[in-house]
């Protein structure tokens, strides 16, 4: 067939059933050397630059100029299937929502927003590697598939969750160490012994390392301190001595790294000391308390201490108040809200955001559960009540959902243990028995201190 050749300058051929513009050998049935505009193209890019169209794209695609894809009065344009390969800048408006799947690599240079709020804006079946910014304890936080964790911790085999109560008493005092996994119900298992026969005991940890103060087991209390490796059994170590002789420790909370400590003895003292986990060493001074107390309880939250009530001589009366610290910073504790009622001998533990104490002695033993949110402080709301009137001194630990209570010296001692989830209120329920009876000392690898458990 021959060649026809029309216009100026511009080449359109006929050859055989193929027609070649801007060509002279046409290789289809329209081979188009350019490409063709029409109005109602995508900002007039000309249909020629889409590798197939019929009211959507389906195969790997190339969009160099700026390209607005949205529902339109002719169809839906937003239907896109395949591989979409975008060379120059993207917008997505303000008001937009945008959705998608998996993305392999994301590169941010400017501002990258994640999704925020508080611990109990979390979702409620959250995606194993879901990040976000929780706006309560000011940190980022990520989902291991089993607990919400802080970006500066890890995940360790099982979750963590260990609970450490050591010592009993106080007739007889004893040394016996037992652990229980928070997360499930059943009895304690042996995991060693201290050095000592303690009772009154305290306790604080990191997610490693558990650190108890020595109880008062005899008018003559010995100010040391022990620590163990909470993920293994075995007997306790010495870590070091108060700051003082002759006392005990008569409150203990921690952060991830540092522990705080109020030394007490009988009349009541207010010093404040403090370590470093990690380490092996004697305690260094932090600070005063507003009201030296005994018989307290205590919380703490990656940032701040509180301890809780207590028994206040040569006043000779309960304490009803909070008294807060900056776990960080050296410096007096502060008055922080106000209790219920004021009592001493109650257990207390927290998550990251919630602290909660029990039990103890008010007028007379009380069943009552208080929590309070320690970002915000004030007074104590009711949470609901042991299962029965009881004097528990240190025997409280948590992990970031879940709080137990266990032993009690009176009105008898005890070896029962209790658990409540933290986030709701409610009455306390059977978690097991200790292997032995009497108040002891609590702790756990996964306090609220710890940030995110």
């Amino acid at each position: 067939m021959p060649s026809i050749r029309i216009g100026f300058s511009t080449d359109f051929n006929l050859t055989g059933e193929q027609i070649g513009i801007g060509t002279t050998n046409p290789t289809a049935r329209l081979d188009v050397a350019g490409q063709i505009v029409s109005e109602k193209t995508v900002d007039r890019g000309g249909i020629s630059t889409i590798t197939r169209y019929g009211g959507f794209l389906d195969e790997s695609q190339g969009l160099s100029n700026t390209v607005s894809i949205a529902e339109t009065t002719k169809g839906n344009l937003n239907s896109l299937s395949g591989e979409i390969k975008i060379s120059g800048e993207v917008t997505v408006t303000e008001d937009t929502k945008l959705t998608g799947g998996r993305l392999d690599s994301l590169t941010v240079t400017g501002k990258f927003d994640l999704p925020h709020g508080g611990s109990e804006d979390r979702e409620d079946t959250p995606e194993k590697g879901s990040t976000r910014f929780n706006q309560d304890l000011g940190q980022l936080e990520f989902y291991t598939g089993y607990e919400w964790r802080t970006v500066n911790s890890y995940a360790r085999p099982g979750g963590g969750g260990r609970g450490v109560f050591g010592g009993f008493g106080p007739s007889p005092a004893g040394s016996t160490i037992n652990y229980i996994n928070i997360h499930t119900t059943s009895n304690a298992y042996n995991f060693g012994d201290l050095r000592g026969n303690e009772t009154f005991l305290h306790g604080c940890a990191s997610s490693t390392r558990g650190v108890f103060g020595t109880g008062s087991p005899s008018a003559s209390p010995v100010a040391d301190l022990d620590y163990i490796t909470i993920a293994s059994e075995g007997d306790s170590i010495k870590f070091g001595d108060l700051t003082q002789g002759s006392v005990f420790a008569g409150n203990m909370l921690s952060s991830s790294t540092r522990g705080i400590i109020h030394e007490s003895t009988n009349p009541t003292t207010n010093v404040i000391s403090f370590i470093e986990i990690s380490t092996v060493g004697n305690a260094v001074d932090f600070g005063d308390m507003r009201q030296g107390v005994r018989h307290a309880s205590q919380f703490a939250s990656p940032t701040r201490g509180v301890i809780v009530g207590g028994y206040r001589n040569p006043q000779n009366a309960n304490y009803g108040e909070f008294q807060s610290i900056t776990i960080a910073s050296k410096g007096d504790s502060i008055e922080f809200g106000s209790l219920a009622a004021a009592r001493r001998g109650q257990a207390g533990f927290s998550n990251s955001v919630r602290g909660v104490h029990g039990g103890g002695v008010s007028n007379t033993l009380t069943t009552s559960i208080e929590f309070l949110t320690i970002a915000t402080g004030g007074d104590a709301t009711i949470f609901g009540d042991l299962s029965f009137e009881r004097r528990l001194e240190g025997g409280g630990c948590a992990s970031q959902t879940r709080g137990v209570f266990a032993g009690a010296y009176n009105p008898a001692q005890t070896n029962n243990i209790e658990y409540i989830t933290i986030s709701t209120g409610g009455d306390a329920l059977d978690f097991g028995d200790l292997s032995f009876e009497g108040n002891t000392g609590g702790l756990s690898d996964s306090h609220g201190g710890l940030g995110g458990f």
